[in-house]
């Protein structure tokens, strides 16, 4: 067990487990993007920073079938930091927040010897999809196409540059998939932490196995702060769900479907 999961196992709560935590019909998700962890300043704007922030938190209630409401945000800035990079945070903020409809209603300000950010994001939901729900036989699947955040990551780490549709930074939700096709899933999360660490949690919280269709290489098993999504259905319902996606033009990846079997995650943990 890694040091994050062994962390979460000290907590006992039924609400811990999904992309969010489900009260009510209201979701409730948190998420921390850091400098030196999850970015660096020289390598995007202060407005691309906060709008990947809001998108990265946004992903989960999206995840959950949930419409985002209401956003709480804190702010750790470096004493340099400049009124111009303040005013693009705000705006990165708050331009994600009016495409999504969502209002920033508070949060906390502190200073800090470089720039981390945690959001709170409220949702509300009518039909919840949890990650809970696969059974032997179905199919899983994933979104769009995985392994383009590494390779920009790894252009950037070795000081290149990257365009500014890059997927680290212009990321893509599948808010209209899910709410369209939420009635064929039976299960789903979305790809923060790679392909096959994402799948090891299915296969936790489901007791499942995996049998792929095609070696699937670790470049596009691996990459982590993808978020597509990440999903399993009924193979009965195969057909309407692909014809569901081709609606919202989103691409869907079939991989596999779940078995009785052990599945073990061959990527390292992105956070520890």
């Amino acid at each position: 067990m890694n040091l994050e999961n062994y962390f979460i196992s000290q907590f006992k709560s039924n609400h811990i487990g999904d992309d969010g935590a489900l009260i009510n019909n209201v979701v409730y998700s948190k998420d921390a993007f850091f400098e030196d962890v999850h970015f660096k300043t020289s390598w995007i704007s202060h407005y691309q920073i906060a709008c990947k922030a809001m998108l990265v938190n946004i992903s989960d209630a999206i995840a959950m079938n949930a419409k985002p409401k209401y956003a709480l945000l804190s702010v750790a800035m470096p004493k340099n930091i400049t009124k111009n990079q303040i005013r693009e945070l705000a705006a990165g903020f708050q331009d994600t927040a009016a495409k999504y409809g969502i209002e920033i209603i508070g949060g906390d300000t502190i200073s800090n010897i470089k720039l981390d950010i945690t959001i709170t994001i409220v949702s509300k939901t009518d039909k919840p999809l949890m990650r809970k729900g696969l059974k032997y036989g179905h199919l899983v699947a994933y979104s769009g196409k995985l392994g383009r955040s590494s390779k920009e990551l790894k252009k950037l780490m070795n000081l290149g540059k990257i365009h500014k549709k890059s997927k680290f930074v212009d990321i893509k939700l599948r808010d209209r998939f899910v709410s369209e096709c939420s009635r064929f899933l039976s299960s789903g999360m979305d790809i923060s932490d790679g392909l096959f660490s994402d799948l090891k949690k299915l296969s936790s919280v489901n007791r499942v196995g995996f049998k792929f269709k095609n070696r699937i290489p670790k470049s596009i098993g691996c990459s982590g702060e993808e978020y597509e999504m990440l999903f399993g259905f009924d193979p009965r319902d195969k057909k309407a769900l692909l014809r569901h996606a081709a609606k919202s033009r989103t691409p869907i990846n079939i991989i596999g479907k779940c078995i009785r079997k052990n599945y073990k995650n061959s990527c390292k943990a992105h956070h520890f």
